[in-house]
């Protein structure tokens, strides 16, 4: 008599950057009860009181601007649960306000975040995901990757950066099995708009007052209308889990409506209508 065989199944795992809110701190719940181990990665993990909880998700202090802390934290990850499938780079924060206000710290702060961090993190992690050819990098960009507005000139800067990033790497990586993802969300009500933006701001120029006034008090608007970011979370675990090399995910408060009229329409008419919008009272 033979005895029964014993199918060890392991646990898939995602590694996550920017988990303490929003986007992140959803998408790590949402696989962790979907029985996923989670590396939620943040600043300041101390602070952390929500993931805790959870029995597959650990917390590790990653800052993408410091490269060790992205060392350490992924030989942790590693450490803890023997593989990582799943890289998501969902670290960022927007800078908002005329670009004319800028200061040149602000300037390379949002570059240095959004783009260099990120790409830091591929950095490290796609020599493992080639040896093992198998792996998946999920950048989170935004419907602002494809398409503009007004006060937002440094953040659609990085934005098409990430796009444009990711999409070349989508080919290097493929002769590697390697699927690189990007999800761009239109708005989402999270904290982005609270605590995310760096409002850009010098003394005496008051030429864009006006104008900012009004368009910001529209962007509040649509946030408060947005849905929030499971829809964001459940877009990740179809991406994650995709057995194809689909590259492009539009996901929330009319996303794919929005690329398809931008795809469609001539420049002069899409930002007519980007302008009719947000410049109302």
């Amino acid at each position: 008599m033979f005895s029964p065989v014993k199918l060890l199944i392991v646990s898939k795992t995602i590694f996550i950057t920017g988990a303490s809110s929003g986007i992140g701190k959803t998408t790590a719940i949402y696989f962790a009860e979907r029985g996923w181990n989670v590396a939620a990665t943040m600043r300041h993990p101390k602070n952390e009181k929500e993931l805790i909880k959870y029995k597959t998700i650990k917390c590790y202090t990653l800052d993408v601007l410091e490269d060790k802390t992205i060392e350490t934290a992924f030989d942790a990850a590693i450490r803890d649960f023997g593989q990582i499938d799943v890289l998501l780079n969902n670290a960022g924060y927007a800078a908002l306000g005329p670009f004319e206000a800028a200061d040149k710290s602000q300037i390379e702060k949002q570059f240095d975040t959004n783009v260099i961090g990120l790409m830091s993190v591929c950095h490290a992690f796609i020599p493992y995901f080639r040896k093992r050819k198998l792996g998946t990098i999920i950048n989170v960009a935004s419907v602002g990757g494809r398409i503009t507005f007004p006060l937002y000139s440094l953040y659609h800067g990085t934005k098409w950066a990430v796009e444009g990033f990711s999409e070349s790497l989508s080919f290097e990586l493929k002769p590697f099995n390697i699927k690189v993802k990007i999800i761009e969300p239109g708005a989402i009500k999270t904290d982005f708009y609270d605590r995310s933006p760096d409002i850009l701001k010098k003394e005496k120029l008051k030429a864009y007052d006006t104008y900012v006034d009004k368009t910001a008090a529209n962007y509040l608007k649509a946030a408060a209308s947005a849905p929030g970011p499971i829809i964001v979370a459940k877009t990740i675990w179809k991406a994650a889990n995709s057995k194809n090399f689909k590259l492009r995910y539009a996901v929330g408060s009319g996303a794919p409506f929005i690329l398809f009229l931008k795809r469609i329409l001539p420049d002069a008419w899409f930002m007519g209508l980007v302008r009719r919008v947000l410049d109302r009272n």
